[in-house]
């Protein structure tokens, strides 16, 4: 690794003495935030409204804490435009995905932009902070921890991942998508672009997939406790429900 790679990658703070003190309080952040982001996926309600925001609070306090400025978390322009051919891959693949979808008749997707828009907002938000928890939380840690590129990011698509199951969906394409998005930020470093293609990509896979496949984008217990909405009419006949109502529902057990 560059000089100036390591240096803008670089995250321990002054109050870190020596190389175990910081390993030390970079391996704890590590092991703490994620399991209490797999214990809010695998906790029932109420409780894991608590958990969300105990989740929150750790995750804020220790990038506080770790804060070695935007650009080493990809919070910058520079590498946008770079960076952008991502948007545009996403793009292609949801395009196609709708043709397919359409042509076997399990496209839902909303009629309208604006109901595009208002279905689907909150999970845009919700993609770009995933993105910041797959890079900046868990890949510049294991960055830190083991010096070597390769172990970053087969370990950080692995636990983002693992993360999504048991949802099949999600578990493998969570993990192709996580070790590709690992590659791109190490190279052009922009957390922008990679919001957008996962929200490109998530909400393709919510339109164009039958709800009884990827159970509303859900993961872990909500997983688990799915269970499609049908509308029953006179003859009694089950009819599909647009995963777009349900989509943006308990987002803390859907994906990571």
């Amino acid at each position: 690794m560059s000089g100036s790679t390591a240096s803008a990658l670089d995250f321990s703070g002054p109050e870190w003495p020596g190389a175990a003190g910081w390993r030390r309080r970079t391996l704890l952040d590590l092991v703490v935030g994620y399991g209490l982001i797999l214990a809010v996926i695998w906790t029932p309600a109420p409780l894991r409204s608590v958990l969300y925001f105990v989740t929150l609070g750790w995750i804020g306090y220790t990038t506080w804490s770790s804060f070695s400025g935007w650009d080493a978390m990809g919070v910058r322009v520079a590498g946008f435009f770079r960076s952008l051919w991502v948007v545009g891959v996403a793009l292609c693949f949801a395009a196609c995905a709708v043709f397919v979808a359409g042509r076997m008749q399990t496209l839902h997707a909303p009629n309208t932009t604006l109901r595009l828009v208002q279905g689907f907002w909150g999970y845009t938000i919700w993609s770009f902070f995933q993105q910041f928890l797959l890079q900046d939380f868990v890949m510049r840690r294991l960055l830190k921890l083991t010096n070597d590129r390769r172990v970053a990011v087969i370990g950080a698509a692995g636990l983002f991942a693992l993360a999504h199951l048991p949802n099949p969906v999600l578990t493998v394409m969570t993990l192709v998508w996580g070790v590709a998005s690992c590659l791109v930020f190490l190279r052009c470093r922009n957390l922008f672009t990679l919001g957008m293609a996962h929200a490109i990509l998530g909400i393709c896979v919510a339109v164009t997939l039958p709800a009884s496949v990827q159970h509303n984008m859900r993961v872990g217990l909500g997983y688990l406790r799915y269970r499609p909405h049908v509308r029953r009419h006179l003859n009694q006949t089950d009819h599909k429900v647009s995963t777009v109502v349900w989509v943006m529902a308990e987002a803390a057990t859907r994906r990571l």
